[in-house]
């Protein structure tokens, strides 16, 4: 497996609140914790959109499982940790992990596509 350099830039943005514009505004906490088969990368994260008034309106972290729909079976097998909140009520949908430049890069486009909506 190969090294995935973004962690330590995905570690170095830890702490920080970005302006979005309009009263808009992005968190990003980041920090190493054990690799566990529920998170083999060993970073535990959260990046959060929230609107003027401090609700999240969109999240992507791994700070719990998600549990599957009803509808499907999936007994025995490991539940995702690494997801998605697409407003404050979601209780997440699994996103796939493949490094966190590319996790960088889908929560800042989602964040993108959010606030072109929340703009008209």
């Amino acid at each position: 497996m190969q090294a995935d350099t973004g962690l330590e830039t995905l570690r170095d943005l830890n702490g920080y609140t970005m302006d979005q514009e309009g009263g808009y505004w992005v968190k990003v906490e980041a920090w190493r914790v054990p690799v566990t088969a529920d998170i083999p990368h060993g970073i535990r994260y959260s990046l959060t959109l929230h609107e003027p008034y401090g609700k999240r309106i969109l999240g992507y972290d791994n700070s719990h499982a998600i549990k599957p729909p009803r509808k499907f079976k999936f007994v025995g097998q490991r539940l995702p940790y690494d997801h998605k909140h697409h407003h404050a009520a979601d209780k997440g949908v699994p996103y796939e992990f493949k490094n966190a430049y590319q996790l960088l890069a889908d929560f800042f486009t989602e964040v993108d596509r959010v606030l072109e909506e929340a703009r008209k």
